[in-house]
């Protein structure tokens, strides 16, 4: 008897934006773990030795520097990296996001608009060229956005970025709608709270926050880029074919609580 593995990515082609460092880097890894060919889009400048370092581990990996708040950047990095996987795209994980912290009476717009242009402009502009890739190839595809807990919960002093994780919870199911039938899959992952750099105000001893999130987690214990990999493998693959417009929480438990 033949044993199928579902979640085999051997011979496909992904890009994973942020993938510098941090959480993305975690999901580049899992997929390439995975059996894909990946190809890491980041405004970084440890975009490429990220991506050398994965090659030397026996792994195919390229790295596209990109500033995905550029219009013509972003457009010009999508297609670089299509090009370099040999013309063909099956996964694309939407993992590049920014974070800034004003009282929300006091938010520079500037700081607004930065965040929003990276956590959802650029996000529905690469969920487009991605559509249309897949559809131009007549092929299934993957796409994977990354939420968050604020796509649930406000926040605190984050009122840009809970209104750009918000959207992009209502985007990924908006373009399900769209192009479900074309078997596209659309979904999203939301982390919860991660030892990551962006959460390194957050992490530190003499923070009360960070025994408060830690108390509420019923894991008791932050979420690494290893974590991620499982999901980020799953949604990529053929084992969730049928789910589509769903933003699955990666949190320890801690939505529930």
């Amino acid at each position: 008897m033949e044993i199928k593995n579902y979640t085999d990515l051997t011979g496909k082609k992904a890009i994973v934006t942020g993938a510098a460092q941090g959480l993305c880097h975690g999901m580049a890894e899992g997929l390439l773990e995975a059996g894909a060919e990946v190809c890491i889009i980041d405004i970084s400048p440890k975009t490429l030795e990220a991506a050398r370092e994965f090659c030397d581990s026996g792994y195919i990996c390229h790295g596209v520097i990109a500033d995905l708040g550029d219009d013509e950047d972003l457009e010009n990095g999508f297609y670089a990296a299509i090009t370099g996987m040999g013309g063909h795209l099956d996964i694309l994980v939407n993992g590049a996001g920014v974070q800034k912290r004003h009282k929300s009476e006091e938010f520079p717009i500037e700081d607004w608009n930065f965040v929003i242009n990276i956590n959802l402009n650029a996000v529905f502009k690469l969920c487009k060229l991605a559509g249309q890739q897949f559809l131009k190839q007549q092929s299934k595809g993957k796409i994977i956005n990354i939420a968050s807990m604020l796509s649930f919960f406000g926040g605190y002093t984050v009122p840009a970025y809970a209104a750009s994780k918000g959207g992009v919870s209502q985007l990924t199911k908006a373009l399900c709608n769209e192009w479900a039938a074309a078997g596209i899959n659309v979904n999203a992952l939301a982390p919860g709270y991660m030892d990551t750099e962006m959460n390194a105000s957050l992490t530190e001893p003499d923070n009360p926050r960070y025994n408060e999130i830690t108390d509420r987690i019923p894991a008791h214990v932050w979420g690494t880029p290893e974590d991620m990999k499982g999901p980020c493998v799953f949604l990529a693959s053929a084992a969730s074919d049928y789910l589509n417009g769903a933003v699955i929480p990666v949190d320890g438990g801690y939505l529930v609580r």
